[in-house]
């Protein structure tokens, strides 16, 4: 049992397009537990990257998300992400209690209610395409816009308020140089726009989500007020940012796989599947995302993990592990299987997930039906990628047809 480690200096910079990051597949290859040195907060962590041990650090209550709030832990960006009232820092059974209100509104018939809402503005989104004519930038009449509007339809945010929550969210998941305080000005203005219109929603409750949890009950219990607030704040921030962003890359992945591509176009009731093997396949983000704090010693892959010490995942490598999955870093739409990690795992799987993928079902779906000749309008080089972020995705996308 290994106690001790080298530690690897990882800033988890690689902005190659969606090119795999070549650190990462070190460590998955090399040093499947390995001690790691992050930008920013103190002292070092534990990475996990095989499949099988991020499984196991997502699903064991002796790591904990909870245990970590209040220390600075090794992390990616300036300031902390999250907030400490919010789900993604509770362990069961507090953790419990949240999700099983959030749960309430992203029920797979909840979400299925919403797909011909969704196929509507899809198809005024990709009519305003068509009219703006050939070539035409994805992002800007897509990507950008379909899973803000979806997720602030269902929280009734007004209409007027959307642009500016969508800059503040950019701005929490900065990660470049002197982007600390522009991250806790975004956080804090945020917060107070969800603290004032969760509490206008518990004086006058609606049909909307934000309502819904405002008045649900778990027993006899009631969020309470701020809980209320960064819940339905995080709900905005992770309800639109993955699907945006996985928009882009998986229009992207498809122009340039063209057999895949072509696999999918005579074969498009493929496409649920599809979308699973794309998923597990593109990197979306940087890096890794919140640790966890080992609650007592544990053995983890060999190696033995103290008290006290911070723990990170890494979806993405669990998701090109080759003991999972065979030839990980060929994109193969047959494959096709919904075991992936892009949603999380264990306590901290993403609610939302019904709802991006019926996002990404009709959106891809419909956009390669009304676009039959879709192909990318630049050549894939001189696209303009994404640096100083957590998320990966190009700025623009021009297509043609």
């Amino acid at each position: 049992m290994t106690t001790s480690a080298p530690v690897w200096d990882c800033p988890f910079n690689h902005t190659d397009g969606l090119e795999f990051d070549p650190l990462l597949k070190r460590l998955l290859t090399e040093d499947p537990i390995a001690r790691i040195r992050l930008p920013h907060g103190e002292g070092e962590a534990w990475l996990a990257t095989r499949y099988e041990d991020v499984r196991v650090v997502t699903t064991d209550r002796r790591f904990s998300r909870a245990a970590g709030i209040g220390r600075d832990l090794p992390r990616m960006t300036p300031a902390p992400i999250a907030q400490v009232e919010a789900i993604n820092l509770m362990d069961p059974p507090a953790h419990n209690r949240l999700r099983r209100l959030v749960a309430q509104g992203f029920t797979n018939r909840q979400v299925e209610r919403m797909r011909p809402k969704t196929q509507a503005v899809v198809d005024g989104y990709l009519d305003e395409m068509t009219e703006h004519g050939s070539p035409a930038d994805l992002v800007r009449h897509l990507s950008s816009r379909l899973p803000l509007t979806t997720i602030c339809e269902l929280l009734e945010i007004p209409e007027q308020d959307r642009a500016e929550l969508r800059g503040h969210a950019v701005a929490m998941m900065s990660m470049g140089p002197g982007t600390g305080a522009g991250q806790v000005d975004a956080k804090a203005a945020l917060r107070a726009y969800f603290s004032e219109l969760t509490a206008a929603r518990r004086r006058d409750p609606g049909e909307d989500l934000i309502s819904a949890l405002a008045t649900a009950r778990d027993g006899e219990e009631l969020l309470d007020d701020q809980e209320l607030a960064v819940m339905a704040m995080v709900l905005l921030v992770t309800g639109h940012d993955t699907s945006t962003y996985q928009l882009s890359n998986i229009t992207y992945t498809l122009l340039t796989h063209p057999e895949q591509l072509a696999k999918l176009r005579t074969g498009p009731e493929l496409l649920p599947r599809a979308l699973e093997e794309l998923l597990r396949f593109i990197p979306f983000r940087q890096g890794v995302g919140i640790a966890r704090v080992a609650t007592e010693d544990v053995e983890l892959g060999g190696v033995l993990i103290r008290a006290g010490e911070a723990v990170h995942v890494s979806y993405l490598a669990a998701n090109r592990d080759g003991r999972m999955f065979e030839r990980p870093d060929e994109l193969d739409l047959d494959r096709g299987t919904a075991n992936h990690m892009t949603f999380g795992y264990g306590t901290h799987h993403c609610p939302g997930a019904h709802l991006a993928r019926m996002e990404l079902q009709v959106a891809i779906g419909t956009l390669l039906r009304r676009f039959p000749g879709l192909r990318l309008a630049v050549p894939a080089e001189e696209l303009d990628w994404q640096t100083g972020s957590i998320w990966r995705y190009p700025r623009t996308l021009p297509v043609a047809w």
